[in-house]
């Protein structure tokens, strides 16, 4: 079980890799800025005592990540998550590299957490463990040095006590401008209104784009959701909103299916007063969760862990789009058979993309003291993510390439002419 583990940590950051050089070599990226790009800037990793309910020590590893910030302050999420190690937070830092200047942000590429799962604490040691990760940090976080954000298994209240003890430690006249060294926050406590929906409004937003460049429907198209978290649930509210139809979805408790449709609202609160769970809801039947990717449907979307669709499952695809809600869903192998069959793939860095576009209005929110509507916060979102799409077909037509090679070329060419245009400090 151990060696299957180390494997998918592993097998995330040398997917990463494979795709910067490939992506690099179609565009023949300048051989300097290639050497850097390769490199992470700087690597954290903390060890801190934090004490449980029962009185207990229980000494936890944390881990923060910086890979490039040519282009602005590193950005990207924090996962509470047992696979998360320095491999997993520097492969996901550098897509969060590629992610911010695909979509033109004054950002550049963080990412870490803690290896920690999240179910087995209750909600005090939770925050005893998240306010000691922030001490442990220290000055390696910051609103204009690194920013913050939720991801696997954290959520808005784990930044609103981010957000609050980093302030806390600040002279009293600093502490309101520093409540953006995270976003994702409560919109109380300074967040954005649609933050919360915005990776899964993002995935929608990118596959309306594809259907439009298809000249292809929404309404009547079944799709199917590998995680029901937060990107899955909302990828499905809106998808449901457009007429198509959920069939299956899978979490780490079941894999469900309906032919004539699961309802996300539901699902959802089925879920939520079953622990999360979607395992026993009774609109659906269960199934083999190895079947799951191989269930009849027009779009797939990972909305869960790297590495689910690989060369033990993809031959079973049916879906006609992969829309990737998820970071790092589908191996490179994998991904290859995929484009062979004809098989879209609107790779993670563009698909869920919304979720640090939010994060960079709700940072801009916060710098201007402002308060925006939601209904603003969502056309912004979709103006950002139809342009990334379209700077990414017309990169593909360019250099005759797949739409992730595509994307990667358009975000390295951003930072190749940042780079060639300031120098490298001697």
């Amino acid at each position: 079980m151990k060696t299957e583990t180390v494997k998918k940590k592993t097998g995330m950051y040398e997917n990463v890799m494979k795709q910067f050089n490939h992506a690099a070599d179609v565009m023949n990226l300048d051989e300097g800025v290639r050497k850097i790009l390769s490199s992470t800037n700087n690597e954290i990793v903390v060890h801190f005592p934090v004490k449980l309910d029962n009185g207990k020590i229980e000494v936890f590893t944390g881990y923060r990540v910086q890979h490039n910030n040519a282009l602005g302050p590193y950005k990207g999420g924090l996962r509470y998550h047992p696979t998360v190690d320095i491999d997993a937070a520097r492969a996901l830092a550098i897509w969060m590299t590629w992610k911010t200047a695909l979509a033109g942000l004054p950002y550049g590429g963080g990412k870490g957490g803690i290896e920690i799962d999240p179910k087995k604490y209750s909600i005090s040691e939770l925050e005893r463990i998240t306010r000691r990760f922030t001490y442990a940090l220290g000055e390696n976080i910051g609103p204009d040095h690194d920013i913050p954000a939720p991801d696997v298994n954290t959520n808005a209240q784990i930044m609103a006590w981010i957000s609050d003890f980093f302030v806390s430690t600040k002279a009293p006249g600093m502490r309101h401008t520093n409540l953006h060294v995270v976003t994702g926050k409560p919109v109380g406590s300074g967040g954005l209104a649609g933050r919360d929906r915005a990776t899964g409004f993002g995935v929608v937003a990118t596959i309306k784009s594809w259907a439009a460049l298809k000249n292809k429907e929404i309404k009547g198209k079944s799709y199917i959701v590998q995680g029901f978290g937060n990107v899955g649930y909302w990828a499905a509210h809106f998808m449901n909103k457009l007429g198509a139809k959920m069939t299956a979805v899978q979490d780490a408790s079941a894999t469900i299916f309906n032919e004539d449709g699961i309802d996300p609202e539901e699902l959802l609160a089925y879920a939520k007063a079953n622990g999360g769970a979607i395992k026993g809801f009774p609109n659906a039947e269960e199934m083999n969760s190895k079947d799951f990717y191989g269930v009849d449907c027009d779009i797939a979307i990972p909305a869960a862990l790297g590495n689910q669709i690989t060369l033990e499952n993809v031959d079973t695809i049916k879906a006609s789009l992969i829309a990737e809600g998820a970071n790092g869903p589908t191996d490179v192998a994998a991904e290859a058979k995929l484009l062979i069959r004809g098989i879209d793939v609107i790779p993670d860095i563009l698909c869920n993309g919304g979720g640090v576009i939010g994060s960079y209005y709700e940072w801009l929110q916060n710098k201007r003291a402002e308060n925006w509507k939601i209904d603003h916060v969502l056309s912004l979102l979709e103006e950002k993510l139809e342009a990334s799409f379209e700077n990414t077909v017309n990169a593909a037509k360019e250099y005759n390439t797949d739409w992730r090679t595509a994307a990667y070329i358009v975000a390295l060419k951003r930072l190749e002419v940042t780079y060639k245009e300031r120098g490298v400090f001697p």
